[in-house]
């Protein structure tokens, strides 16, 4: 039985608690839990976002693309590398959706295999990335090998090495599962597609800012991830890919824009990709939903990627504690892994009624997810919310579950 006051103690020595303080909104009573959907902005983020718009929007205008604007998606990129991704620089560039990247990456991975046919991916990947690479098979005449995962978990390297084989071109993974939490073994997973003669690509979306990740060290051919999460770039912001070095001369990017050829302004006839990172950027830059991201990438740099990850640990394990004393006891089960080695940083947990409570929780300032099957997903960013904010808002959805089975 975990302490109903052990929370005080938890937020007393807590040395990440004082960044919470930098975050809109946290002040309030307002239990969030969905902050692996979309981050709270910082306090920072308003005043430079007006600073943007009077300054160098309204004060230099056009020239602003000639004072660092047209540098930003690498800038910002380089940032990410080394402050999230364990990446070097010039590898990872910010711009357009999740779902756009996932398109330019996978179809650029595809061509780069000729001869094989086929695509591996989980059936319980995110809906985008299978919409994706059924539209790839489809439209390059493809097939895609699925692996049938437990939903309370995620790809295991025996599932993974018994998918891959001679015609396998592109494999796509998931780092942290978006309905369990499954934290996939990165390293190992990339090391079985490359025995394969694959390539493999990782969506990064529910793990960049909240699980430490070292793309370069494993051998990581291509990434994508979102950056309105964990980075808390807001709602929209702006995506970011990753290719490694060592196949930017070889993949083709596949939508062929202005931005990333050769000469931006030289506007020839014919289309010349630029070198390196940037020939993976169509259209121009969005820069406005480009900035809120780089307050968060400077405050998780002070903060420390490990000490953020440790306090991700210890926000799900107490959630996890304090379900098994809550709700458990009233038919709620855990549909992520018990051990934090295995789980990223949300919880979701299982129960028949859990789309009806999370309507209701909404209407009383908690704000969990839902997910089916019958999952309550509670996202736990660590940066912004303290052990108290779990504690209250798990007994909330109990006072709530127990109104409804009453």
């Amino acid at each position: 039985m975990t302490d109903p006051a052990g929370h005080h103690a938890l937020d007393a020595d807590d040395p990440l608690a004082p960044y919470r303080d930098r975050f809109v909104g946290a002040d309030q009573p307002l239990v969030y839990f969905d902050g692996n959907s979309l981050g709270r902005p910082l306090a920072v983020t308003g005043p430079r976002l007006a600073r943007f718009v009077e300054a160098e929007w309204g004060g230099r205008l056009i020239r602003g693309w000639d004072e660092g604007w047209l540098e930003l998606p690498q800038v910002i990129g380089d940032d990410l590398g080394r402050v999230v991704l364990g990446a070097a620089p010039g590898q990872t560039v910010v711009g357009d959706s999740t779902t756009v990247l996932l398109y330019k990456l996978m179809r650029a991975a595809v061509a780069a295999r000729p001869g094989r046919t086929e695509i591996v991916i989980d059936r319980d990947n995110f809906p985008t990335d299978r919409y994706v690479a059924a539209g790839i098979a489809d439209e390059c005449g493809l097939t895609l090998r699925w692996i049938d995962v437990d939903l309370d978990a995620g790809v295991t390297a025996a599932q993974l090495e018994a998918a891959v084989g001679p015609d396998t071109a592109l494999v796509v993974l998931s780092h942290v599962a978006y309905r369990s939490a499954w934290l996939a073994d990165l390293p190992a997973l990339t090391a079985i597609a490359h025995d394969a003669g694959a390539l493999v690509l990782w969506d990064l979306c529910h793990s960049a800012g909240s699980v430490p990740v070292a793309l370069d060290a494993a051998g990581v051919d291509l990434a994508v991830g979102c950056t309105y999460k964990y980075l808390n770039g807001g709602p929209g912001a702006p995506a970011f890919a990753y290719v490694a070095s060592r196949h930017l001369g070889e993949l083709t990017q596949p939508i062929q824009g202005w931005m990333g050829a050769v000469d931006t302004f030289l506007m020839g006839p014919t289309y010349a990709p630029a070198p390196g990172i940037r020939r993976f950027l169509s259209g121009t830059p969005p820069i406005v939903g480009m900035l809120a991201m780089q307050d968060m990438l400077a405050l998780v740099e002070e903060a420390g990627i490990d000490a953020v990850r440790t306090k991700s640990v210890a926000l799900t394990s107490y959630a996890v504690d304090v379900a098994d004393e809550l709700l458990a006891p009233i038919g709620v089960t855990l549909a992520s892994p018990r051990d934090p080695a295995l789980r990223g940083g949300h919880v979701t947990l299982n129960h028949p009624l859990m789309r009806e409570v999370t309507a209701a929780l909404w209407q009383r300032d908690v704000i969990p997810d839902y997910r089916d099957p019958h999952g309550l997903r509670i996202g736990l960013s660590p940066l912004s919310t303290s052990f108290a904010e779990v504690r209250r808002g798990l007994e909330l959805v109990r006072e709530t579950l127990e109104q409804m089975t009453a």
